[in-house]
């Protein structure tokens, strides 16, 4: 198709992302989007306009050559669309998974101004998809420097960082609190949504070619702390992220059958919940399952809760029971992805709009037996620029469940921070770190993602990784003393 005109190519429709359908998924953890086939690849490549003046790279937090990459794809030269690709993303196969591009990159798009923008993250990850299958362009390094950084935290951010820092020839020890790496990658974001064999492939693959150690099983601030790790590296890069989660402050969350989402799915993914029944696992959820909050993580929450329901009642022949989102204000406000609702809601999520729980109710043996919820109408905007949800009077109800998970945001663990004098925070816990650089507060430390701006996207914090990297290389090399 090439040599098309412009209006040729804003005639061509987006192409549909194939995907499992929704009544067999609800029963699995397999991935849900399918990704494009070549044909859909080439045929989406083929509507971008290639414009003078690319704004969906100002829209990308890691500046994804993104014209150039479509321009190679459209032409069949899936080598040249990774070796840009890779310029400035080492991670294509996880970011065109779970970044949010419709508020990034294909927000800038100029198609969207009038109809759909381009679907620069589908196409991102067909071309990380064939880099993980053809690995045809490799990770290199310069010769050693005989410098040391230590990186603590293996997910986007401390995994960027790692990548780029090791390039430069530095060696580069990375830091993980669990047995294995990938953080949030790994423990946070469900199956369905990123393959643990697409984050074990990618973090495999900057190791071998870029010689990177793993310290597992490390807790910084116990195992080792950042001013002992200060004495045996040059540099050390906070990427710890923000695990510590945050719960209303109502009556009854002590009861048995309450629990945070990150907890949650740290269960389903460490106790690899997502291979029941073939693999036994202690992750279990009730009948009747109420998520609070609606973010992205709310959403991976509610749909792991309703594979264990199907999976379990499929095992014992019972009916499945059901899964509620509640959300006190409207889904016009709701943060999660606008896919990830919508697969949500596709598989049976209930939303329970304008609704806020003021109390969970347990029985004599402090398990979870309901909760006490009041009906919300929204009032005037608040420092968020969001309408502020008003309690309306008289209106508190009961909601029968077995099961609450809070999925209302997280902030940086503070073990991180035992013995690192000299370290700033902020009174939310988290680190006072120059956005543009990284650098902190704390002489050779540096510090990006979550840990700096509390809860975020994979690619903001793969950008902070970045931007600390380039500025721990310009401290190395002599040319930005601290």
């Amino acid at each position: 198709m090439s040599g098309l005109t412009q209006r040729e190519r804003l005639q061509i429709p987006r192409q549909p992302m194939p995907a499992q359908d929704p009544e067999v998924r609800r029963g699995n953890f397999n991935e849900v989007a399918l990704g494009f086939t070549e044909e859909l690849a080439r045929q989406e490549a083929e509507r971008c306009l290639q414009c003078a003046r690319p704004h969906c790279v100002e829209g990308c937090p890691v500046g994804v050559l993104i014209p150039e990459f479509i321009r190679a794809l459209r032409e069949g030269d899936m080598v040249e669309a990774v070796r840009v690709m890779k310029i400035n993303n080492s991670l294509p196969a996880i970011c065109g998974r779970v970044c949010p591009q419709e508020v990034q990159c294909e927000a800038m798009c100029v198609l969207g101004k009038r109809g759909e923008p381009v679907a620069i993250g589908r196409l991102e990850r067909f071309v990380g998809d064939f880099e993980l299958a053809q690995r045809t362009c490799p990770l290199e390094c310069c010769e050693p420097t005989g410098r040391k950084v230590a990186v603590v935290g293996t997910g986007p951010a401390g995994l960027t960082c790692a990548v780029d820092v090791a390039r430069e020839g530095h060696k580069v020890v990375m830091f993980e609190a669990l047995h294995a790496p990938g953080g949030v990658l790994i423990y946070g974001i469900p199956e369905f949504r990123l393959p643990k064999s697409v984050v074990h492939s990618e973090v495999d693959y900057a190791v071998e070619c870029l010689g990177i150690e793993i310290r597992t099983d490390h807790v910084v601030g116990r195992t080792v702390t950042l001013d002992e790790l200060l004495e045996e590296f040059d540099a050390v890069f906070l990427g710890t992220g923000a695990g510590l989660p945050k719960f209303l402050r109502i009556p009854g969350i002590n009861y048995n059958g309450v629990m945070s989402a990150n907890e949650f799915l740290t269960r389903v993914n460490l106790m690899k919940g997502y291979l029941f029944p073939e693999y036994d696992t202690p992750v279990k959820v009730g009948k009747k399952v109420a998520v609070i909050g609606a973010g992205n993580v709310a959403m991976d929450a509610a749909r792991c809760s309703l594979r264990l329901q199907t999976l379990r009642a499929r095992q014992t022949g019972e009916e499945p029971g059901e899964v509620h989102i509640v959300y006190r204000r409207s889904r016009a406000e709701v943060p999660a992805r606008a896919e990830e609702v919508h697969h949500a809601e596709e598989e049976g999520i209930i939303f329970d709009f304008l609704t806020n729980p003021v109390e969970i109710l347990g029985d004599e043996k402090g398990n979870v037996r309901g909760m006490r919820c009041v009906r919300m109408e929204l009032g005037e905007p608040d420092e968020s620029g969001r309408r502020r949800p008003v309690p309306i009077e008289g209106s508190e109800f009961e909601m029968e469940v077995d099961t609450v998970i809070f999925a209302l945001g997280t902030s940086p663990n503070p073990l991180v921070f035992a013995e690192a004098e000299g370290l700033e925070r902020t009174k939310w816990g988290t680190v006072v770190a120059d956005p543009e650089t990284g650098r902190t507060t704390k002489p050779r430390v540096w510090a990006g993602g979550d840990v700096v701006t509390g809860a975020a996207t994979v690619v903001s914090a793969m950008g902070a990784g970045r931007r600390a990297a380039a500025d721990i290389n310009r401290f190395l090399k002599g040319e930005a003393p601290w």
